[in-house]
């Protein structure tokens, strides 16, 4: 979008938050960039320009708006909605790769050359993964400087940097502020994120943070969605928060969120600071925060049928997960049985394989069980049909073993070919892994009980293939149909509880 400058101008002149991420706004003559609801007065067309990433402002010289806070703002909805190489690479230096692993550790789950991945980032973003990364790495502190009393020293290394020096060059070069400086000007005010609402230690702690999104955000099918589904041990709804454990490269944690009306309020656990960045990513691609509502539902809206849905409730967003081979276990064991069921079988797993963990500030108990874990158990113990334990232990023999990727990595297609191939996936099994751990936006559901159902209720046509010509008119977005159909029925999944 960066390059159409007539929008982008008429976006920033009327201090549109929908674009926030979507482009930068940097200016000439203060050499400092904002995003484009930036509450300041604007400064006249001939002295902006428009760059696609903070990353690239950053490359340019220009530095970070202290008013508007462009580094925080909701990420690009582009990385979502796509399968190509520089939104796989964006997704993955999201999650921290380029940090443990460097440029060949990218290029090398990417599947291409450190080179070309440079140069096809370079090409539409304005910047390589090591600027892209740094940006991110900036973020990262600034986060925890402002809201942590964390020295310095553990700040640095905890956001990635390799050394002190670099850490304080880069924050001097992206804030126009020192570090000191930067946590000097810090909000004090409870419920601000300030210093005095953490309490990290060395090497982990707790973090309370808010997570930003795109308006209208609508949190009932979201919430909604992850808090009957929950498994026991695993997740919990407490307090007007839904809670869960994370099984991270560094560590473990535990992640609280809640639905305020302009931001996720999140509190984070973490037994290694190391980890911030990715148990952020990670919880902002389970709650679908860096969606475009407004390019979903305008799209969706087009068909007379789906409007009143969308004009009752609109915002809704896709419930994702954390860790995408835990959902692929999880989608197996709810294989024909009802949601309760489900619950239960993952329940069994989840106690006698998960490492247990403590959490003193609520019910959860384990991690769930890794690929490796899982591949390890006597199938005979499982208490499945046999044909269902066939399918579950050739599914975690081929994540085990890398022959089947569903990360950040993988390319949509690719991991629903060989979902396919798989014994005991059909349709429905690798559809709802593509939705909810792939992330395809355009991921479609046409045999799903609910949604024929919500069809015939509607008037839409109600068998498998009517309704998926039907819902070509819906596409990228029919994974966010599906969340609209839903709806129509009176299940736990759309409502979260009082």
């Amino acid at each position: 979008m960066h390059i159409d400058t007539e929008r982008c101008v008429r976006a920033v002149q009327s201090k549109d938050a929908r674009f926030d991420g979507w482009f930068f706004t940097a200016v000439v003559t203060t050499r400092i960039y904002c995003r484009p609801s930036c509450p300041v007065v604007p400064p006249k067309a001939e002295n902006m320009t428009f760059y696609p990433s903070a990353a690239a402002c950053q490359q340019a010289g220009f530095r970070a708006c202290k008013r508007c806070r462009p580094d925080s703002s909701p990420g690009s909805p582009e990385w979502n909605q796509r399968a190509d190489l520089v939104a796989r690479a964006m997704r993955l230096i999201g999650d921290g790769v380029v940090d443990r692993d460097g440029v060949p550790g990218l290029a090398g789950l990417l599947g291409y050359s450190t080179r070309q991945v440079e140069r096809q980032l370079r090409a539409e973003l304005g910047a390589g993964p090591l600027a892209l990364a740094r940006a991110q790495r900036a973020q990262t502190a600034r986060l925890l400087i402002e809201t942590t009393t964390l020295p310095m020293s553990d700040i640095a290394f905890a956001a990635g940097f390799a050394s002190i020096r670099t850490f304080n060059d880069t924050v001097r070069e992206v804030f126009a502020l020192s570090p000191g400086e930067l946590r000097s000007r810090a909000p004090k005010r409870p419920g601000t994120g300030a210093a005095e609402d953490s309490s990290p230690g060395p090497t982990g702690g707790t973090l309370t943070l808010r997570l930003p999104f795109r308006a209208p955000f609508n949190p009932d099918n979201l919430f909604g969605h992850l808090i009957a589904t929950a498994v026991p041990g695993v997740e919990e709804w407490r307090d007007g928060a839904y809670r869960r454990t994370l099984d991270l490269p560094y560590g473990h944690g535990i992640v609280a969120l809640g639905p305020r009306p302009d931001h996720i309020a999140c509190r984070l656990t973490l037994t290694d600071l190391r980890d911030l960045t990715i148990a952020i990513s990670r919880c902002r691609r389970m709650l679908d925060l860096d969606a475009d509502p407004t390019a979903v539902d305008g799209q969706l809206r087009d068909d007379p049928l789906l409007a009143p849905l969308v004009d009752k409730a609109p915002g809704r967003r896709v419930p994702r997960t954390v860790d995408e081979a835990e959902f692929a276990v999880r989608a197996v064991l709810g294989q024909q049985v009802s949601t309760a069921a489900a619950r239960t079988h993952a329940a069994r797993l989840v106690t006698a394989h998960g490492r247990p963990v403590e959490d003193p500030e609520g019910g959860l108990t384990h991690l769930f069980p890794t690929p490796e874990e899982l591949a390890a158990i006597d199938p005979e113990t499982l208490a499945l049909p046999r044909s269902r334990r066939t399918t579950l232990t050739t599914l975690v023999r081929h994540l085990a073993d890398g022959a089947l990727r569903l990360g950040p990595e993988s390319d949509w297609d690719e991991a629903r070919a060989r979902l396919t191939e798989l014994p005991g996936f059909g349709p429905w099994t690798v559809e709802v892994i593509a939705m909810r751990a792939l992330g395809d936006p355009d991921a479609f559901l046409p045999s799903d009980l609910g949604i024929r159902r919500a069809a015939q209720e509607l008037g839409l046509p109600h068998t498998p293939a009517a309704l998926t010509a039907r819902a070509a008119a819906w596409r990228p977005w029919r994974a966010y149909a599906v969340q609209y159909l839903w709806t129509t029925d009176a299940h736990p999944i759309n409502t979260i509880p009082a």
